[in-house]
């Protein structure tokens, strides 16, 4: 399979245009822990993340996916092939300076007050702790507060799907009304340490693992801005430790095994001198 970014997102992740998001995220997931870096050695192992990367973020935004199979069926019709990078920027509104899709904030110097990051029209204001391990870690985790209280009401944003509504006499409503996720108001911003570019991510917890807590390098091994890999210095450390977990394992089965060999020969040996 080429990994040319300019070929069909769904013929990279090897799925069928109507698959749902469930089954585009298996499949991502599966192919990027095959050709993860570390993984395989291949020389093109860069270039194939960088287009397994851009075909999973592209086809897990519902309005990224919509522009992409818009664009698609243009370029079907008319012969054309379509530049993939090109048709994920139109469509995330991804630039170099850092409006809509991605933000680079001034983090060389901790704010004393409040640091505003504006991303995709949500607005996320960050204590100087919170800017303090967002610039250190590259990871921060947090909750939206509403976003105005009103007479007519409390606004609210999603983090799933953006949908923005208003309710009366409820703190915190259970689901978005939109897409129904219970997590709608959690947050995952992650500043990368190669380009700085800080951005959003609507991964928050991963139902192929029980729901569990999403972890960026289990699906975004590259920088979304610069597609450089080990950019999140909490991510590195995280991996870095399960690495040293499983080499002390291997270690210790080594040796368990090696010591059950020994005890083995010597038992024979006292066997054969009997």
């Amino acid at each position: 399979m080429s990994m040319d970014t300019s070929n069909d997102h769904y013929a990279v992740l090897g799925v069928d245009p109507q698959a749902d998001a469930s089954v585009i995220k298996a499949a991502f997931k599966r192919l990027a822990l095959q050709y993860h870096p570390d993984v395989y050695k291949g020389t093109d192992a860069q270039e194939r993340m960088r287009g397994l990367l851009l075909a999973y973020q592209t086809l897990s935004d519902p309005e990224a996916r919509k522009n992409y199979d818009a664009r698609r069926r243009g370029a079907s019709v008319s012969g054309r092939t379509m530049d993939g990078a090109a048709a994920y920027n139109t469509a995330n509104g991804a630039s170099q300076n850092g409006q809509g899709h991605y933000a680079f904030p001034d983090l060389r110097q901790t704010p004393t007050s409040t640091l505003a990051i504006s991303l995709d029209g949500i607005t996320y204001q960050l204590s100087s702790a919170q800017a303090e391990s967002l610039k250190w870690d590259g990871v921060l985790r947090g909750t939206l507060p509403a976003l105005t209280a009103t007479a007519a009401g409390t606004s609210f944003v999603c983090q799933r799907c953006h949908h923005r509504w208003s309710a009366r006499g409820e703190a915190r409503p259970t689901s978005c009304p939109a897409c129904h996720a219970r997590d709608w108001d959690e947050y995952l911003l992650l500043r990368c340490t190669h380009c700085q570019a800080v951005f959003s991510s609507k991964e928050l917890r991963d139902p192929l693992r029980g729901n569990s807590l999403y972890h960026p390098y289990e699906l975004f091994p590259l920088c979304p801005h610069c597609r450089r890999s080990q950019w999140c210095p909490a991510e590195n450390g995280r991996v870095n430790s399960l690495r040293a977990a499983a080499a002390r394992r291997a270690t210790l089965l080594w040796s368990s095994a090696i010591g059950v060999c020994v005890l083995v020969i010597a038992l024979l040996a006292l066997v054969v001198l009997r």
